[in-house]
Parts: C-alpha cells; structure tokens; sequence
C-alpha cells in the first residue's frame, strides 16, 4: 500500500487513545485543568457511569472568549511556553492534548466566563469539529460537559467495562483527588445521588473519615518528614488495618497522581516483617520534590515519573513510614515467656518435663552421647481409623505452636495443621451445607451494626445485597454509602458483623462476570476467610480438640477455599530418612 497522510480526524482519535481510556480518564483531566484554574468549588455530575454525560464545573480563573477555539486545538496550552520549562513543571496539565482529545471522540461543550468578562462564551465541538463561539450568561468559572463519549469509535465503546465498574473508578479518583486537595470542594453527583461531597476545609483527616468510615479514619497514621528538597505528609495504615491487594494504596508527587512502582516497593519494605504475607497497608502520601528533580513527561495520561535521584527518594520514602509505624505502634519485644507453652494448653498425653533436656548455650545440638537424651519409644498402637469418605484419618491432638499451627499424630506420622486455613474450610463448608438446603438460619442483632463504606465499595455491595439475604445476612441501605446490619448467619453470631460485610467488597476483582453459583461461592469464602481464627491467635486444649474434629469431617480438608493448604504431613518414613534411620536423604 502507499504511504498517506492520515486525516486530521483519524489522527486525531489515535491520539486521544493515549489520553482518553475511560470515562474517569476525561474526569481525571477535566479536574486537573480546574485545579490549574484555581477553583475553589468543583462539581462533578455524570450519567450512565461517564459514558452518557460527564459534567465538570468549577469557579476558577475562566477561558476569554476569544481563546476558546484556541483551548480546543491540540498541543495548546497556558503552562508552557518553552521547552526548558519541561524541566521544572509545577502544573498539573501541560501537554495540551486533553481538551482535543476529549472533543475528538465525543460532543464537548465549553461554557466559560472570565472575571473581568461582562459574559460569557459556549463553545461546541462534535467529533473533532469545532462550531462557533457563542455569547451566554454564566457565572465566573468553567462548565465542560462531554456527552456520548465514544459515539464515533465504537471499538473503544465496545471495550469499556461494565457500570459498576467504570463508576468505581470514577469514584476512586475524585476521592484520592479531594484528599489530596482537601482545601477545594469537591462533590461528584449520578443523577439525584452525591456519592462524594467534601467541604474545603482543609481537614484531611475529615475526609479520611468521610471516605473509609470514622474507625478508619481514626487508626491511620500520620506521616510528616522532610529532607533537603523532599517532603512526605500524609497517612498510613496502622499493621492491624491492612487489605489483601495494593488498590489503597495512593501516591502523589507534586499534587499529581501518579502510578510509581519504586515507591510502592519503598512504602512496602517500610512494612517488612509487620505485616502477614498476601496483606498490604492503606496508604494515602503526598511527596513534594523539586520540580526539576521529577520527570512528569514520560506517559501521555501523565499517569507515570521518573525521579533524577531515584535511590535517594526511595529510601526516604521508606525511612519516614517506618519512623511513623514505630512513632505510633512501636514493635512489640517478645517475652521469654511467650516461646514455652503454658501448662494448660498442653495436652497432658504429650506433656514433657523442663528438666528432661536442657540445651547449653555454647553447646551443639549433636554433641557427645553423653549430652544427648534418648525418649523412651511409644508403644506402637493400632491404626487409627478412616471416616467415612474422608481422605484425612482421625487425629490425635499433640498441642499447638506458635499460637498458629496445630501439631497433631495420625497412624502415618505427623499433621501440621494451620488453624486459620482449617477453620475456613470448616465454616465454609458448614456455611455451603445451609445455603444448599435453603436454610441459613439468621440471628437477628439486638443492636444494628452501622457500616460506613468508600463509596466505591458501596456502589459493589448494593447489587450483591440479594447473595448476602441468601446467605442468612440481613443488610440494608442506610444513607449515602452507608448500611445497617439487622441480622446476621447464627453460624457467625459471635462475630463482628461489620468484618463479614467488609469482607464481601473487599477482594473483589474487576470485570468478574461469573455464574451466580461461582459468584456465591466466592462471596462466602470471603467471609469465613475474615470470620476465621487468626494466626497468633491462642486457642484452648477443647477449641483445638473441636477445630481438628471439624475438619475431619469435610469433604475436602485439605485446603482452604482459596486453595491454600490446610496442613502439611510429615510421614514417618520421611521423618527416619531425616534422622539418618533410613540411609541418606
């Protein structure tokens, strides 16, 4: 084929591709244009999730009349002149493709008024067209409103998520911006319903609360560190409050957000050995460098820097959330104590005595034979029996170590049972057994459980709230992002109501479009994972007995619902062949 130029149009919709994925991408530009303006007050009104209406309005500085046409050209801009001046960005926009991105797949209309301006000015632009500017009445400020987004590039329409899913991130962006710039008022509304309204008072903790609910905003830490041309403020997540992904977890540098994986990495390490594998803080931090020290020009959504000193960022970073972790929640030292186990949590079957061995310090395990103590052997006894269609035998309780694991003896040698992945099969199972049979009994709360929810995870919970009525919850809206727990699985009665109702939006995965059944199972295996023991935690002689007697009966003992193992066997071949009994390893 030839070589031709392409049309301006068709360019054009190839250029807005790097800018404009989504309808939070038009949002997130919109926004941070009105932030440049200096707005005080921005409006966020949209309509079928962003696709069939996005609204923005603010009360900054305005366009003049006779440069609308010129805001709509691509590569035009107010916050750059010259090219040196790539080296030291302080705004937020500054390449000048976002307003004819937007304009070039969808029917855009600006109506702006400057302050010195008896009137104001409307312009419109359709498909990359651009129509004349008119005269109207309009307050100081800016209205940008982009309807039917994608209506000339029906691939890309094709390809957006669903609803709920374009709205959540709608929803998450608008909240990391109005925590970043707590100082500007910023609502988002969906037709007659404000999901997010903040006050502008420039409490950020206020809107922590607002966002994640009071308990929430509450535990999180403050960070406040400086160094010679770098500040960290902000808040971080205590150990105790964490979540099984790295979503809450924000970054912006410069009042930019910005996706950066270094420092993720240095917050993370910040946490290292603080936190249990597979869990991760909330994190919401405000770096401030030299412009001149950060390359904010290396993505077209800007979504992604590059730092001159990158090392030198990335271990502040983490030396100042580790400060504040042990500033607030210093590491607890562990008590001699704490490595033997009270008397009354051993089984008296499987006690020893203290002084039956004693180890010197300065002295090998393997020493001479004199030092080493020989247990009398246990009479060998018959094999215990099978369950019925059980593929584990039954159990004799040992004890427990660590406050963790379950030690226990079967006729083939030795079990190690984690008891949080047990117990989660065990109530998950239980809990399955009821749902089949139509018979979740509920117990009812003598006094309601109120739940303050993100309002992106109140948007995911609402269409699941027939599941959780299925499975013996009774939950109901309560006010904006808001939802009272009326009843709860008698399975569950002795448990934290607002735990299990967390636990339902908690890990859910974009895009997840499974069967009913799938979406069921997946729903009540991530409340027994939240309801479950917890590792560290003690569990009494007759607690342990009934946790391996539970577990002996399920259909599938040997792993949890997410398919972690519940146990690990040690057979006595194995444990001869690592004493030497057997030959080498």
């Amino acid at each position: 084929m030839p070589i031709r130029l392409l049309p301006p149009e068709v360019a054009s919709q190839i250029a807005a591709g790097e800018v404009v994925e989504r309808p939070a991408s038009v949002v997130k530009e919109l926004l941070e244009n009105a932030l440049d303006a200096g707005a005080k007050s921005v409006s966020v009104t949209i309509s079928g999730a962003g696709r069939t209406l996005i609204q923005v309005a603010d009360d900054g500085c305005g366009i003049p009349a006779d440069e609308l046409p010129l805001a709509v050209t691509r590569h035009a801009t107010s916050k750059l002149a010259r090219a040196e001046e790539l080296f030291a960005i302080s705004t937020l926009g500054f390449r000048g493709e976002a307003l004819a991105s937007i304009g070039s797949v969808a029917r855009l209309s600006i109506t702006s008024r400057t302050a010195d301006s008896a009137a104001g000015a409307r312009l419109h632009m359709e498909g990359g067209a651009t129509g004349r500017v008119e005269i109207v009445g309009a307050p100081v400020g800016t209205l940008v409103q982009v309807e039917e987004l994608f209506y000339n590039v029906p691939a890309r329409l094709k390809f957006l998520k669903q609803d709920t899913t374009e709205r959540r991130a709608i929803d998450a962006l608008l909240a990391r911006y109005a925590l970043a710039y707590p100082h500007v008022r910023i609502k988002l509304t969906e037709g007659k319903t404000s999901s997010l309204q903040t006050g502008g008072d420039g409490d950020a903790r206020a809107i922590l609360a607002a966002l994640y609910g009071v308990e929430v905003g509450k535990q999180m830490l403050a960070v406040l560190a400086e160094e010679t041309g770098m500040k960290l403020t902000g808040f971080i997540s205590p150990t105790s409050l964490t979540r099984s992904n790295r979503r809450e977890i924000t970054f912006f540098i410069n009042g930019r957000w910005v996706q950066n994986i270094p420092l993720s990495a240095a917050l993370l390490q910040a946490y290292h050995t603080l936190l249990m594998v597979g869990r991760y803080p909330l994190a919401v931090l405000f770096l401030e460098v030299e412009p001149a020290e950060v390359d904010v020009n290396v993505h077209p959504a800007k979504a992604e820097v590059r730092f001159r000193e990158q090392d030198r960022v990335f271990s502040f970073v983490q030396r100042a959330v580790r400060r504040a972790l042990l500033a607030y929640a210093p590491v607890p030292q562990v008590a001699p104590t704490l490595w033997g186990t009270p008397a009354r949590q051993v089984d008296p079957a499987w006690s020893f005595a203290s002084e039956q061995l004693s180890v010197n310090s300065d002295q090998s395990l393997l020493g001479d034979e004199s030092s080493q103590v020989t247990p009398a052997p246990l009479p060998p006894g018959p094999p215990a029996p099978l369950l019925p269609s059980s593929p584990v035998p039954l159990l004799r309780l040992i004890g427990q170590i660590g406050a963790t694991y379950l030690v226990a003896e079967g006729p083939d040698g030795l079990y190690l049972i984690d008891q949080h992945a047990a117990h989660e099969r065990v109530l998950f199972e239980k809990l399955m057994a009821q749902h089949s049979q139509k018979k979740v009994p509920s117990q009812a709360l003598l006094t309601p459980a109120v739940i303050h929810l993100p309002s992106q995870s109140g948007d995911l919970l609402i269409p699941n709230l027939p599941i959780l009525q299925h499975f013996g919850f009774e939950v109901e809206p309560f006010g904006p992002n808001t939802f009272q727990v009326r009843a709860v699985p008698v399975l569950f009665a002795a448990s934290d109501p607002s735990a299990a109702l967390r636990a339902v939006v908690e890990d859910f995965e974009e895009d997840e479009t499974p069967l009913q059944a799938e979406v069921e199972a997946r729903m009540a295996g991530r409340v027994c994972k939240r309801l479950a023991v917890k590792a560290g935690q003690v569990l009494s002689p007759e607690e342990q007995r009934a946790l391996l007697s539970d577990l002996e009966t399920c259909a599938s003992p040997r792993t949890c619902p997410h398919g972690r193992p519940t146990m690990i066997h040690l057979s006595v071949d194995m444990l001869e062949r690592q004493f030497g009994r057997k030959g080498a390893r």
